[in-house]
């Protein structure tokens, strides 16, 4: 099996394009997956609904993202939410840092766009925790522009379809594909139909994109740093100002761990320590 060469595919012919739109159409129409964030199109919805979906499988983020958009339902709430209201919220979701750069973003949403979430990609991407595939996906679902991006499940897609041969397939070999089956008309449904497919693929055959080089197998939780980080902030939220001692008698972990967990998440804006105890950093 040929591995890590890259050899573009030839340009498709329209027909081609034709049979490869009517096959991801059917086998997502035959499969529709039914999510909170489809319901009700506001540019909102789909900002917090892509951000909680980094690195966390959809059926994880379902029940999360409705009781979240509930408790703050518009740019402006969650730019004015105190970030432990936030955090609290996200909880169960892991990957805190997303939270707070959620709320760093409606912040710069509200200051630099009048609070209205911007229809433009790099203005998107200025935003904090919002790289190419957020934009673009925000740009496709909130707005039905023909904006490109690849996500796990589209990668598979293409994988399947064009590069069952090969492993270490690069995403700009997959890139000008994504272009050329573009269905220009209608691309909001087109990336829905793409990734319900790309499920359907991953629940009936070995996982597509294991043969992309960028494919990366999520870390065990338990016993991790995550886990760790996690529970200091969980601890922190539930009974604010403990001191390091106080911490570690409560989380289980190296204490010299627990101590750099702590002085990183202060780093990151996560929390600060105000005379030897930890609160979550609610006001810069």
């Amino acid at each position: 099996m040929k591995t890590r060469t890259e050899h573009p595919i030839a340009p498709l012919a329209k027909a081609e394009i034709e049979r490869f739109r009517a096959a991801v159409y059917a086998a997502a129409s035959a499969n529709p997956r039914t999510l909170p964030w489809r319901e009700a199109i506001d540019p909102y919805r789909t900002l917090v609904s892509e951000v909680m979906l980094q690195q966390t499988q959809a059926d994880r983020v379902t029940g999360k993202f409705v009781a979240f958009v509930s408790q703050f339902p518009t740019v402006a709430a969650l730019a004015s939410a105190e970030l432990s209201e936030l955090l609290k919220a996200w909880q169960g979701l892991g990957y805190n840092r997303r939270a707070l750069a959620l709320k760093r973003a409606s912040e710069a949403i509200v200051e630099r766009f009048g609070g209205i979430v911007p229809p433009n990609r790099k203005e998107l991407e200025s935003l904090p925790g919002i790289g190419p595939y957020t934009a673009g996906a925000i740009m496709a679902f909130a707005f039905d522009l023909p904006e490109l991006f690849i996500e796990t499940n589209i990668r598979s897609v293409f994988i399947h379809h064009f590069f069952q041969d090969r492993t270490g397939i690069h995403d700009r070999e997959l890139l000008p594909l994504v272009a050329a089956t573009l269905d220009r008309s209608r691309p909001r449904d087109w990336y829905n139909a793409l990734m319900d497919y790309g499920v359907v693929l991953k629940r009936d055959h070995p996982n597509p994109s294991r043969k992309s080089i960028h494919h990366l197998r999520q870390s065990r939780f338990e016993g991790s740093n995550r886990q760790q980080r996690s529970a200091l902030l969980r601890t922190i939220l539930a009974q604010p100002g403990l001191s390091a001692d106080d911490l570690a008698t409560r989380v289980r972990g190296d204490r010299e761990q627990i101590a750099l967990n702590l002085a990183r998440m202060e780093r990151e804006g996560l929390m600060v320590c105000r005379r030897g105890r930890y609160f979550v950093r609610d006001r810069p």
